[in-house]
């Protein structure tokens, strides 16, 4: 679906890529009942996206990110590589901290999830074409939790019995005392991911459970027992 390519004298120029249809021609609708903005094409995906930025030269990209053929990371990168004067706001389902950080480096500077009213879609809007960043309440709050984190567990530069790094950072937050979901915030990833390290540690050092892990955590050096001092 294809909007009006001509457009209002100064209205702002919109292009909208999504490869579900129905999600698509609800965006150009509800872009068309906004006032000052004027929806001038559409793309099924990420290489639509880029033809008609190149071909019509829109202000704004509306941007899925899970798209057929050229993902919506990929075309945003490319758009702003090639046509650095059309911006990108991310319009999507995915509020995951990859989806999010994978879209911020390769350009975008909205980001906004699928349930965001109008009102909310052209503040985004306005507020990148300002030169600021179009972010969704959650996805700030998401933000401000990457950048405030802890900086993680700093391993052995050789951890024992085959770990890999990011098993001895598991081990080293199981021997805090950490549950599962507090080590999958703490590391910003998913429980399961979480478990999958904590079986693999397990096989590798031998231990049987938790406990014999956090021993085996403190006798190597990856963590320290509760009350010793640090000198």
């Amino acid at each position: 679906m294809t909007g009006n390519t001509s457009g209002a004298q100064g209205n702002i120029r919109v292009v909208v890529a999504d490869d579900q249809s129905v999600v698509r021609e609800g965006i150009v609708m509800l872009l068309g009942l906004l006032p000052g903005v004027d929806v001038v094409g559409s793309a099924r995906d990420g290489e639509e996206a880029v033809a008609r930025t190149a071909e019509l030269a829109p202000d704004i990209v509306l941007m899925d990110l899970r798209m057929p053929r050229c993902d919506g990371v990929e075309a945003t990168r490319r758009i702003r590589a090639d046509h650095p004067g059309t911006e990108v706001v991310v319009l999507t389902t995915y509020a995951d901290d990859d989806s999010l950080f994978a879209a911020l480096r390769a350009g975008a500077r909205g980001y906004l999830t699928k349930d965001a009213g109008g009102e909310e879609i052209i503040k985004a809007i306005q507020d990148v074409l300002a030169g600021q960043a179009g972010l969704a309440p959650s996805v700030q709050r998401r933000l401000l939790e990457r950048v405030t984190a802890p900086p993680p567990v700093v391993a052995p530069a050789e951890p024992p019995d085959g770990l890999t790094s990011r098993e001895s950072e598991v081990l080293a937050l199981v021997a805090e005392g950490m549950s599962n979901p507090e080590i999958s915030r703490t590391l910003h990833i998913s429980t399961a991911t979480v478990k999958t390290h904590i079986n693999n540690i397990f096989g590798k050092t031998g231990v049987r459970d938790r406990a014999q892990a956090m021993r085996y955590a403190y006798r190597h050096g990856l963590a320290q027992p509760p009350g010793s001092s640090i000198t």
